[in-house]
Order: C-alpha cells, then sequence, then structure tokens
C-alpha cells in the first residue's frame, strides 16, 4: 500500500485502520497467544450461546466484523478488503458503501450466533461476502457493461469462496448470512447512476426483509434452550 490513508477511498482506508488496530492490540495483550479463545472472547468474537445467556454481549455482533483468527485470517481479508473495497466504494459512495459492510457483517453474525451457537466466530469475511454479492445482484439489473462485467467476475469468485467455506474452521453461516445481508443492502441502498434499477416499493420491501430477518433470528436466538 503506497500510503495509509488515501483520500480516493475513506471508508476502505479507515476499515483497514481500525481492524489493524484491533489486531494490532491482540497481539500487544497477548503476545504470540493473540488467537487464543481467551483473546478473540475478549476482544470481541461472536459465539451464539454466550449472547444468549448474557444479553449485554450483544456488542459482539458488530465487534466481530474487526477481530481476527490468526495472522492468514487478518492477512488474506485485508488483501481483500483493500481492493474489493475499492471497486465497491467507487460504486456506491463513500457512506453507503460503509453501511453495506456494516449491513453484511453483522447479519452474517446473526447468522452465527442462531445457526451456530457453540462457535466462536470472528472477521471480516461476512462483510466482503456481502460486497461480493451485492455487486452480483447489480449485474442482473443494470445496463451498466462495467458492472455487468464485474458482477460476472464476483460471481465466479463467489461460488469458490461458497464451496471453501464447507472446509473445517471456517464460518459457512457466516459467510451465507454476509451473502444475504449484502444482496438485501444492493436493493436498498442507490447506486449513483442506477437510481432506477430498483424502484422505491422494492427498496422498502428489501428494507423490511433484512429488519424482519434480523428480528426473527434474534427472537430465535432467546428462545432456544441453552445447551
Amino acid at each position: 500500500m503506497k500510503q495509509i490513508y488515501d483520500r480516493n477511498y475513506p471508508v476502505t482506508s479507515i476499515l483497514l485502520i481500525i481492524t489493524s488496530l484491533v489486531f494490532a492490540l491482540m497481539f500487544l495483550f497477548y503476545g504470540f497467544q493473540y488467537s487464543s479463545t481467551e483473546a478473540l472472547s475478549y476482544f470481541g468474537a461472536v459465539r451464539g450461546y454466550t449472547i444468549q445467556e448474557t444479553p449485554m454481549e450483544f456488542w459482539r455482533v458488530f465487534a466481530a466484523i474487526f477481530v481476527h483468527i490468526g495472522l492468514e485470517h487478518f492477512v488474506v481479508n485485508m488483501l481483500t478488503l483493500y481492493f474489493l473495497g475499492r471497486q465497491i466504494e467507487d460504486i456506491f459512495g463513500p457512506w453507503k458503501f460503509l453501511l453495506l459492510y456494516l449491513m453484511s457483517g453483522v447479519m452474517g453474525n446473526l447468522f452465527v450466533v442462531y445457526f451456530s451457537p457453540n462457535s466462536l466466530a470472528a472477521g471480516a469475511s461476512t462483510s466482503l461476502f456481502g460486497l461480493f454479492a451485492s455487486v452480483v445482484v447489480l449485474r442482473y439489473v443494470t445496463r451498466n457493461y462495467y458492472l455487468q462485467q464485474l458482477g460476472q467476475s464476483y460471481m465466479s469468485l463467489l461460488a469458490v469462496n461458497l464451496i471453501m467455506s464447507f472446509l473445517p474452521g471456517i464460518s459457512l453461516s457466516g459467510h451465507l448470512g454476509g451473502l444475504v445481508g449484502g444482496a438485501l443492502g444492493a436493493v436498498i441502498l442507490p447506486v449513483s447512476g442506477e437510481r432506477n434499477a430498483f424502484s422505491k416499493p422494492k427498496r422498502f420491501l428489501a428494507l423490511i426483509v433484512y429488519l424482519g430477518l434480523a428480528a426473527i433470528l434474534i427472537f430465535m436466538t432467546f428462545q432456544r434452550p441453552i445447551f
């Protein structure tokens, strides 16, 4: 990276800086045990049963987006965010890109909370899957050749990464949740030059679906027996 903060991509830069600072603090606090269960829990990794037992721990659904499990996990996700984030920030603009990133990550972690309650999960990949999914959705409604080609490329990458999500130690539920959040986000958030891609009623419906799905997952989580 030529510089730490790029004024042309402010949100991507800030996300990279915050996530890197969290990783550095994990190492500072825990040394080479920075990927231990204790370290991950302290910095905000998400575990469904923990949140179910202590609702005040719900902040983890947000915080886990910025926590990573080991150096390889961190480096791969940050490289992906660096290149992918710049493209998506160009498409949506800074503030809508930030909202899309957070919407995808939170939905991914809500999926983890309900569908994989005993797993300790963290990472930006929930958000990254959402970013991929958002452009794949736009591919089918836009006449913009660049978005069509980009969406086609992302579709292939998304398929490969979904297959890899079945490997041990990877959160399939988190990736699927991020994908759902990003797909809905692409409908909800208007893209410059493509504001007519979805009508206002469709955008409103997608927002209701997103909020409704989040509410259902939260409700079902707290209704579930704790084992």
